[in-house]
């Protein structure tokens, strides 16, 4: 009987939430076809960024945050891509990449060194040396739906804090769909899952699997704009927890859609002399000719 009188509760305290003051609801096919159209609506962009990296994780027991570089990213559908990076205050390149879907070229023209190979990197490479363009590429660039994908969708929710009132925390519910292959008997595997938010409708995060079912890429977008017309998130920022390697992309002016590129926009000449490691060859993978992908942290 004290159990059901409550002289034995014990209390204890949790977050206290409270729900949006607007929610929106759609259905799986309006939401397929909004997707569809964000990625249909682009062919190409330049995007003025500033990016960061963290490398390292529990595995290495440190974590090693890079300044912020600005440059620019480019991109072409359906997988062709460039990234310049700046060297603060001098304007100089500090690293380029390009990929064409297939393979890719980076250049870091002060360590006079550069790394080539696929666009798949290895399970043996972490950190910066498995840092690819299509990483950068699939996570600006939501996939519409692949015709040879099934789709299921669930419901969920977030709790986000309100960067306007401190100690206010919002439970903002929102939709999953589920890319998955085609099944093969009873078995589908999942390709990516793609949250989105049901207070503006629009995605604010992208898990992307590996053949094995583990997270590879997980991308989170915040701070949308609207340019043009086109909803845009100027925060990406994209985990690759079994590489240890974090990026941080701010778009810090207007970007550009769909504007033409010259056919060189895709083109990257390594200069005689620079010394080049493949990362499909097992010898040259171990040459390391890079002391460091990036210049070191200034403090």
């Amino acid at each position: 009987m004290p159990a059901l009188t409550g002289c034995l509760v014990h209390k204890h305290t949790v977050l206290k939430t409270r729900a949006p003051e607007v929610v929106f609801s759609a259905t799986l096919e309006e939401l397929l076809d909004a997707t569809n159209s964000r990625y249909g609506d682009l062919n190409s962009m330049l995007l003025p960024v500033q990016i960061s990296t963290m490398t390292g994780g529990a595995t290495q027991g440190v974590v090693k945050e890079s300044i912020s570089f600005k440059g620019y990213i480019i991109i072409s559908k359906p997988e062709m891509i460039r990234v310049i990076l700046q060297v603060p205050l001098l304007n100089s390149r500090a690293l380029e990449m390009v990929s064409n879907g297939t393979s890719f070229k980076m250049l870091i023209p002060p360590q006079h060194c550069a790394i080539v190979g696929s666009d798949v990197s290895q399970p043996s490479q972490k950190g910066l040396y498995s840092l690819r363009p299509a990483v950068i590429l699939d996570s600006i660039l939501i996939k519409a739906r692949g015709t040879d994908q099934v789709v299921s969708m669930t419901q969920d929710s977030r709790v986000v804090a309100n960067p306007k009132k401190r100690k206010d925390y919002i439970q903002e519910p929102d939709y999953d769909i589920e890319f998955l292959s085609q099944p093969e008997g009873p078995v589908a595997r999942t390709l990516r899952v793609l949250h989105i938010s049901r207070v503006n409708l629009l995605p604010y995060r992208q898990d992307i699997y590996n053949a094995e079912g583990k997270v590879a890429t997980q991308a989170v977008y915040s701070n949308y704009q609207k340019f043009g017309g086109i909803d845009f998130p100027t925060k990406i920022v994209i985990q690759r927890p079994l590489d240890e390697l974090g990026l941080t992309i701010v778009v810090d002016r207007a970007p550009t859609f769909n504007q033409k590129l010259e056919p060189d926009s895709f083109q990257l000449t390594i200069p005689s002399g620079t010394a080049t490691q493949n990362m499909d060859d097992p010898l040259s993978a171990k040459s390391n000719p890079c002391v460091s992908h990036v210049p070191p942290p200034q403090h």
